[in-house]
């Protein structure tokens, strides 16, 4: 059901604030399931772990590293005493999405999903889309959207049709989901000196992505993005020091960011303390100044 009317108006009352008029409890996840995609390390990992010290289980989602994805969810379970599992997904996949969810995740943890973090996400380290041949650079922007774009949008398909379900049968302790996909400041600003172009409108495009699932799922879920700036994980592995030095020169705070300054941004957009937070984009950037 549609909460716009045919003139563009939207219903009123179409969601409730929560119980509490306290925020601690707002921000525990106790007793909600929480999927990461793209959780071997980096950030996903870090968001992870902030999920189930918050109380959460967690299933993340790897590529290609299954022994440091397997050792990583053994440590979550063992640090913070809840359940955490490792799967191997391809994003780019609406098959593999939906079968690791439908199939595996749900039976394994309690038949419900209250968080999807669509993390997954590839870098363009080719430099200028004219330089090289046309057919490299091709094959390699398709594979950029593949996996940023139409994977997140793969993910949001599957996640959403389990929120609504949930929401529509009054599932216990079920208020709303919580989709949050990882942009980056690259889909609002161009970066430079790296050029990165498929990256860039790679990222844009989730931005967009994620507002417009914001107005669409009103009533049963909220959609975010969150848009990092610089921090320090394997994907800008491939730039240099002089690279990174011109970064820190735009940075008021004069650094590259961690993964572990993330977890409060995610947080809170998982949680009910965000429950009048939807369709924004979460910029975590260390004040970057843009050219």
């Amino acid at each position: 059901m549609s909460h716009v009317s045919p003139a563009g108006l939207f219903a009123h009352d179409s969601t409730a604030p929560p119980a509490s008029n306290r925020v601690l409890p707002l921000f525990s996840l106790t007793g909600k399931t929480a999927i990461v995609s793209g959780a071997t390390a980096g950030i996903g990992y870090a968001v992870a772990q902030g999920f189930a010290e918050a109380g959460a289980n967690v299933a993340i989602w790897y590529n290609s590293k299954k022994e440091q994805a397997e050792a990583a969810a053994a440590k979550i379970e063992k640090d913070f005493g809840v359940k955490c599992k490792a799967y191997q997904v391809n994003v780019a996949s609406f098959p593999a999405v939906s079968s690791a969810i439908n199939d595996h995740i749900l039976p394994e943890f309690n038949s419900r999903l209250d968080i999807f973090v669509a993390n997954s996400g590839i870098a363009w380290e080719d430099g200028p889309m004219l330089d090289g041949a046309a057919e490299d650079r091709i094959k390699r922007y398709k594979q950029i959207i593949d996996t940023n774009l139409d994977g997140t949008f793969y993910c949001a398909r599957v996640a959403g049709e389990i929120f609504r379900r949930q929401k529509q049968e009054g599932l216990e302790g079920f208020t709303y989901g919580s989709f949050i996909a990882t942009a980056s400041m690259s889909g609002s600003i161009v970066n430079i000196p790296q050029l990165q172009t498929a990256y860039n409108a790679s990222k844009a495009g989730v931005i967009h992505l994620v507002k417009s699932l914001a107005v669409e799922w009103v009533g049963f879920a909220r959609a975010n993005t969150v848009s990092p700036g610089y921090i320090v994980t394997e994907i800008s592995k491939f730039c240099d020091e002089g690279t990174k030095r011109a970064w820190r020169d735009k940075i008021p705070m004069g650094r590259e960011g961690m993964p572990n300054e993330l977890k409060g941004a995610y947080l809170y957009l998982a949680s009910d303390a965000a429950s009048y937070t939807t369709g924004i984009d979460l910029v975590v950037d260390g004040g970057y100044c843009a050219p």
